[in-house]
């Protein structure tokens, strides 16, 4: 049997407990499968690009395990009081191809682009950073709030998007949070005033500029989450050739990120080897560092991971009869036609 987490056994799951320790597990997870970055199979993701959004897999494995996700990107669909992301996913044994299993994505991406967040700051953010803005206050906003604040304790976080309601969702959702502050602001002016790490995670499918180089001061570090498809990027292009980008995987990053604005051969050092040592990261206090994330399948089997890992540990979700399992498994047609 395969086991299927749906959305009401990915609540449980998380709420075993909560979204705060989720997040330093799933930190923890992908810190981990960073660390042996070299043993995965890797790809660019699969993609689909249409004029208004994109579809993608996700594929990646390692000697044991394979995993991709199924997700999507649509900025309009808001407009629809739709999703804009929404992914499902699936872990199989490689030894024998067995889907172990199937699960909702859509809250998991969340979780897990909030994770790779923190571990990347984690690394390149000077250590003891309390203050953070957070440009872009949508589905994805909570969650990267309460990551840095659980592992890295950030405190206070200043608050912009476009969209006041946006903000007020956001306030509304988290001003009860103990250890958490929230700001406020007006302005993009305004919330990376104080700020010693900016978090943008807009939607919009436009080469935007949310942040210009005359906002950005020394020591600061950003984590690019926001532009993540080809035609998308939050960044103005002088801010990259001012600062020390890391990437995960370049091949993919070229495409999508922000050094799409680029040249080819513009210089970025791959996150996992900063986390195994072998290349630096932060290089002194006032460097100026950029995270310019996109989203890459390893992160997705972290997380697939660790819901296989507490789905098995506390006998969570459905088993289904995803794929045939018959007596005879060259008897394909008695199943079908003759069932017992």
């Amino acid at each position: 049997m395969t086991r299927f987490i749906d959305l009401a056994e990915m609540r449980k799951l998380v709420n075993l407990t909560g979204v705060a320790p989720f997040i330093k597990q799933l930190v923890d997870y992908i810190e981990s499968d960073f660390k042996r970055w070299p043993e995965f199979d890797k790809t660019p993701r699969v993609a689909s690009h249409s004029d208004i959004g994109v579809i993608e897999l996700m594929p990646t494995a390692d000697a044991e395990l394979y995993g991709f996700k199924y997700v999507n990107g649509h900025p309009q669909n808001a407009l629809n009081n739709q999703l804009t992301v929404m992914a499902f996913g699936a872990l199989a044994e490689v030894k024998t191809g067995f889907p172990l299993l199937l699960c909702e994505f859509t809250l998991a991406t969340a979780l897990r682009t909030a994770a790779t967040s923190v571990v990347a700051a984690k690394y390149l953010a000077n250590k003891g950073a309390k203050t953070m803005a957070v440009i872009g206050n949508g589905a994805q906003s909570e969650f990267q709030i309460i990551g840095f604040n659980e592992v890295l304790g950030v405190t206070d976080f200043y608050l912009y998007d476009i969209d006041a309601s946006a903000t007020e969702k956001l306030i509304g959702n988290l001003n009860r949070y103990q250890g958490i502050r929230l700001h406020f602001c007006r302005s993009v002016d305004e919330a990376v005033a104080h700020a010693e790490i900016i978090t943008t995670i807009t939607a919009d499918k436009t080469n935007a500029t949310i942040l210009r180089a005359s906002q950005i001061k020394p020591g600061m570090h950003l984590n690019a989450v926001g532009g993540d498809c080809p035609g998308k990027t939050e960044l103005e292009g002088k801010i990259l050739t001012q600062a020390d980008v890391f990437v995960e995987f370049p091949e993919q990053t070229r495409i999508e990120g922000e050094i799409q604005q680029m040249p080819a051969d513009f210089f970025v050092t791959e996150l996992w080897e900063v986390i195994c040592g072998t290349k630096a990261g932060r290089l002194s206090q006032e460097s100026i560092t950029i995270f310019d994330s996109v989203g890459f399948a390893i992160e997705d089997f972290s997380a697939l991971r660790l819901m296989y890992d507490i789905a098995e540990k506390h006998n969570l979700g459905k088993p289904i009869d995803l794929v045939p399992q018959p007596e005879n498994p060259r008897d394909l047609y008695r199943l079908l036609c003759n069932p017992e």
